[in-house]
Parts: structure tokens; sequence; C-alpha cells
């Protein structure tokens, strides 16, 4: 593989704008780790295997709150349920790969990965799919785990006047107001983030998972409706 192919810095390139946000979330998720009594091989371990933002932030923030394992695990797995639906849309677009192959691209997905190569492979033909996906993936891969390290180095150092938190929800809504393009996304995103606040006082951060097990529910009974 050409480390500087034209297709591979394309999406290296399309991705670099996002890592303004993604620096800030992945100190705020090694910041979490530390807060919830993980040491520094633990909160890369997590960081590694799961490579998931927002389930990480959902799981740390159990964690050190006392939830049960089975809490911590049913709300990590319900908030990346989403992944199943984003490898059914990108996976025509690999199919020419070895089964070797796809799985490790299935490894690095992540919702910023999978918005910018699905816009990119449908305005763009001549795209080799493999390279551009893993030169915005491996990209936002790598200054995860540095950010993350570096999270978890300072630790609570980092002064609240900083609002690094602030940008952990913008990175989202970034991502989800352009993809509310139709009732189902859009019933689903609004529904989810009504219940979720409305619900933040149960015990066990509990509410998040209500509110996404309510917005897929609702997603998936609105497009059921319009069919």
């Amino acid at each position: 593989m050409d480390p500087l192919h034209d297709d591979l810095l394309a999406g290296v390139r399309d991705v670099s704008p996002l890592m303004l946000g993604i620096v800030p979330f992945a100190l705020v998720a090694g910041i979490a780790a530390v807060d919830a009594g993980l040491g520094l091989a633990e909160a890369v371990g997590l960081s590694v295997i799961v490579f998931a933002g927002a389930s990480q932030l959902a799981a740390l923030d159990l964690i050190g709150s006392g939830a049960p394992l089975a809490v911590v695990v049913g709300t990590a797995v319900v908030i990346n349920l989403r992944m199943v639906m984003y490898s059914a849309s990108i996976a025509p677009h690999f199919a020419r790969y070895a089964r070797g192959v796809r799985a490790g691209l299935a490894y690095f997905l992540t919702d910023q990965a999978y918005a910018l190569s699905v816009a990119e492979f449908g305005a763009s033909d001549d795209r080799s799919r493999a390279l551009y996906y893993l030169g915005a993936a491996v990209s936002l891969w790598i200054v995860w785990q540095i950010g993350t390290v570096a999270g978890v180095v300072v630790g609570a150092g980092v002064p609240d006047a900083w609002g690094l938190t602030f940008a952990v929800p913008l990175v989202f809504l970034a991502l989800l107001v352009p993809a509310m393009k139709d009732r189902p996304t859009t019933a689903a995103g609004v529904t989810g983030g009504a219940v979720a606040v409305v619900a933040a006082g149960l015990p066990l951060n509990l509410g998040l998972l209500v509110g996404a097990v309510t917005g897929i529910v609702v997603g998936l009974l609105t497009e059921g409706r319009s069919r």
C-alpha cells in the first residue's frame, strides 16, 4: 500500500477539521478514566479495545458510580447498536475485499469515518474505498489514543474553566443534525434525546440507556409506518 496514495491522503484531509472536536473529546475520556479509578494501562486498554467514545464515557461514568457490570455492558451495547446499521450501510462498498480485510476495516468504524466515507463514496466512483476510509478512520484512531493517554496523564489537573466537556456534545451534534434527514431518523433523535433528559434522574445513569432504547424503537416504528 502506497503510504502517500492520493485517496489515503484525501481521507486524512477530509477528517482533519473534525479533530478540533475529537482532541478534547479524547482528553475528556482519559480524564473520565482517571476519575473512575482506572490506571494508565486499564484506560489505554479500554480505549484500544472498545474505541467508541460515547460508550466509553457512559461506561466510565457508570463504573465510577459503582453500577453493576450488567448495566455497564448493557448501556455500552445499546449505545453502539448504531454501528450495526452503519455496517449494513457501508458493507456493499467493501464487498470485493477479503473477509480478513473487511474485519480489519470494521474495527476502525466510527460515526465520523462512516459519515465522511459514505458521503465521499456517493460523490465519487473513482476513490479507492479502503484507502479513503482508512485515511479518515486510522487518523481518528491515532488522535483518539494519543488524546486519551494525554487525558489520563494530566488527569484531574485540567481546569473546569477550559470547558473540554462542552466539546463532546458538539461533536455528536455536528454528526446528528445532518443525519436527521427523514422522519425515522428525526423521530429517533428527538425522542431519544428528550427521554434521556427527562430520565436523567434515574439511578445508575439508566436515563441514557432508556433514552437510547426509546429512540431506536421510535425510529423503527416510524420507518415501518412510512413504508
